[in-house]
């Protein structure tokens, strides 16, 4: 069979190349600072919307473009709400980049959404409990959740 290039398939490189690239870097502010600045979620959220509309207009495929855009508000609509239940849980920045992921993930479709928004919540928790058990950190110590939630997208990708 020949390798061919297709348009969902240029797209599809280009969104994993903007989630990685922003990701490790987000990853590694997120831990030294607290922090997931609005200057890079902001834009990546801006362009990745912009080529899911693209690749659905190009490809003719409304339904994935749609699921990707309710994706990224069904799962920033819940961390939004989570932030509003929570004094100090959720940040500002973990909701923008909550709307970021769930247009990626959705965009594969509804269980990767899920898998990569469970897989966060698992993985922020066992890391907290590691950090407990060895005694660097107690129930109020503030941990740093973005990088738990772009590893929990990735390796959602990885795994549906």
């Amino acid at each position: 069979m020949p390798f061919t290039i297709t348009t969902h398939g240029v797209i599809v490189v280009l969104v994993h190349l903007v989630l990685a690239i922003i990701g490790i870097r987000l990853i590694v502010i997120d831990a030294r600072t607290h922090r997931l600045p609005n200057r890079i979620v902001l834009p990546t959220l801006g362009v990745l919307v912009l080529l899911v509309v693209l690749e659905g207009v190009l490809t003719g495929d409304g339904e994935r473009m749609l699921r990707a855009l309710l994706g990224g508000l069904a799962l920033g609509g819940f961390y939004a709400i989570m932030r509003l239940a929570s004094r100090q849980g959720i940040g500002g920045g973990d909701v923008k980049l909550a709307a970021v992921i769930g247009v990626v993930l959705a965009w594969h479709g509804w269980t990767t959404l899920l898998v990569g928004a469970l897989a966060a919540f698992f993985l922020g928790a066992v890391y907290a409990l590691v950090l407990m058990g060895m005694k660097r950190a107690n129930r109020s110590t503030r941990i740093a959740f973005g990088p738990w939630m772009i590893i929990g997208a990735v390796l959602a990708i990885a795994v549906t």
